[in-house]
């Protein structure tokens, strides 16, 4: 079967649509990917969340998904919000990468050897919220782009440090760059980090057919309990809000967190069960009643 990728330009983007190009070509397939400049890669001098948030990342992608200019896309999982259009569906999750965040700190240290005052360069209203409740004394500035643009305008001086996801700096082969790799017990990570989605038309059942192949199921089923949550709480993507899901002896392990963007209040929680959905929604219904929406609120 022909099969059209639709991808975002960065590098990290490419990275992912060559991956699921190499292997749907290893089951046979005759694949092209096709670049599409997002309103996110396009608008870079104003805040992401004044834009669309991350879903300016997808939304030419998907526009050309459902105009049938492409079969496929594949997103980073962390951009993508809970609800998709109409007429578009999830067919493949990837195995995850390392879901971790990691600091790249121009003074070679971790977070806890930053001095006073230090500016950390981040878009993430999650990660700014985490931050600030372990070290309010430092100063979070916004740095839009992608991760090679981010290094560098570390290295021109533009702030001290970054807060990137490891997964990306692994897939990139800058893992080296990472000065501190932190425990999801110090910063949780966003809802589906360090997964690769695949997206398609919801009645296109050969192209549905040949991605269910690329399916890692421990991922989705850990992935879909982080994505319950946010969908429960009506999160955006851009939302100081962490998830993780993870296989443990009693089933499936879910940490969560929902943050005021100064840090200042935190509510964390976790819960066991079996069924992802329903894992992700009674958790966040815990966090409804210890009054989670009012910190989500603009």
């Amino acid at each position: 079967m022909r099969l059209r990728i639709g991808s975002r330009g960065s590098a990290l983007a490419t990275w992912q649509a060559e991956h699921v190009k190499a292997r749907l070509e290893g089951l046979g397939h005759d694949v092209v990917i096709q670049s599409i400049v997002t309103t996110g890669d396009r608008v870079l001098d104003r805040p992401l969340d004044l834009v669309g948030g991350k879903g300016a990342f997808l939304k030419e992608i998907e526009e050309a998904l459902l105009a049938r200019e492409v079969d496929l896309a594949v997103h980073s999982l962390k951009d993508v919000p809970a609800l998709l259009p109409e007429g578009l569906v999830l067919a493949a999750v990837l195995e995850r990468e390392d879901p971790r965040d990691a600091i790249v700190s121009s003074l070679g240290g971790g977070l806890a050897e930053l001095p006073p005052g230090a500016q950390i360069g981040t878009t993430s209203l999650r990660r700014t919220a985490q931050i600030l409740s372990l070290r309010p004394d430092l100063a979070l500035v916004g740095l839009r782009g992608n991760v090679d643009t981010r290094i560098r305008k570390l290295r021109a001086g533009e702030c001290t440090a970054l807060v990137l996801a490891l997964a990306g700096l692994k897939r990139l082969g800058r893992e080296s760059e990472a000065t501190e790799i932190l425990d999801p017990e110090v910063l949780l990570p966003a809802p589906g980090q360090g997964a690769i989605a695949v997206e398609c038309r919801e009645g296109d059942d050969p192209v549905r057919g040949a991605l269910l192949a690329l399916d890692h199921p421990a991922t989705t089923r850990g992935v879909t309990a982080e994505r319950a949550f946010l969908e429960a709480l009506g999160g955006g993507c851009n939302v100081p809000l962490g998830a993780l899901a993870e296989a443990s002896s009693q089933g499936l392990r879910l940490r969560a967190l929902v943050a005021s963007v100064d840090g200042r209040r935190i509510l964390r929680g976790e819960k066991v069960g079996s069924d992802p959905v329903v894992l992700g929604r009674a958790l966040a219904e815990e966090f409804v009643g210890r009054g989670a929406r009012s910190l989500l609120s603009p």
